[in-house]
């Protein structure tokens, strides 16, 4: 794969399901395929209303991380529990315009928090500079709880964004577009590697 050729750290994949968000993409049958295809980590982004129906499937498929949205259906704490007896590490979501406080209850128990740049659904959105207090928010309460949860941010990253994304914290940083849609794979990472440096001042992935 170009991406992993290209130094990516992990591939991170979009499942929708035309009702939580209006497009539909796949199922675990490709998750399993891209997994027979890497050993990088698949971090797979369950953007559909009913996650906890289907955490089992996408554990068995391959995925090392199971990220939900705290806007869908379920309950929460029990999806963090299933990922853990299942040995997957387990992450939430929030949308662009959902407090973070939303999450608060299950901060010290995920290994990743997602905040969504972009209004989930399709790619190519322009990112949404507003949601950068909340990562910095974010990146405070995880460290005041000794986490060591990802602090993931997806949607518009490009390295001319990427650079604010890092400085208010985040150490994963989901890009589509900006990797994939014109010119090198490689170089494109490699862009994006030197800005989030710029703005984290530390090498992060």
């Amino acid at each position: 794969m170009l991406a992993e050729a290209g130094g990516a750290d992990a591939f991170h994949l979009d499942v929708m399901d035309g009702h939580f968000v209006p497009n539909i993409t796949f199922g675990p049958s490709l998750v399993a395929a891209v997994r027979r295809r890497t050993k990088l980590p698949l971090d797979v982004h369950l953007m559909i209303q009913q996650p906890e129906k289907y955490l089992t499937a996408f554990a068995e498929a391959g995925a090392n991380t199971l990220v939900f949205h705290l806007e869908a259906q379920g309950d929460a704490s029990h999806m963090v529990r299933l990922g853990r007896e299942m040995g997957v590490a387990i992450g939430a979501a929030l949308r662009p315009e959902t407090p973070l406080d939303r999450v608060e209850p299950l901060l010290a128990h995920l290994d990743q928090l997602l905040v969504m740049s972009v209004n989930p659904g399709f790619g190519g959105q322009r990112f949404m500079p507003e949601v950068l207090p909340k990562v910095r928010a974010a990146r405070e309460r995880l460290d005041a709880l000794g986490s060591a949860a990802d602090l993931s941010v997806d949607g518009g990253i490009t390295a001319e964004t990427a650079v604010g994304v890092a400085s208010a914290g985040a150490t994963f940083f989901v890009c589509g577009n900006s990797v994939f849609a014109h010119g090198p794979v490689a170089e494109n990472l490699a862009a994006l590697r030197a800005a989030v440096t710029r703005g984290a001042g530390r090498v992060v992935r």
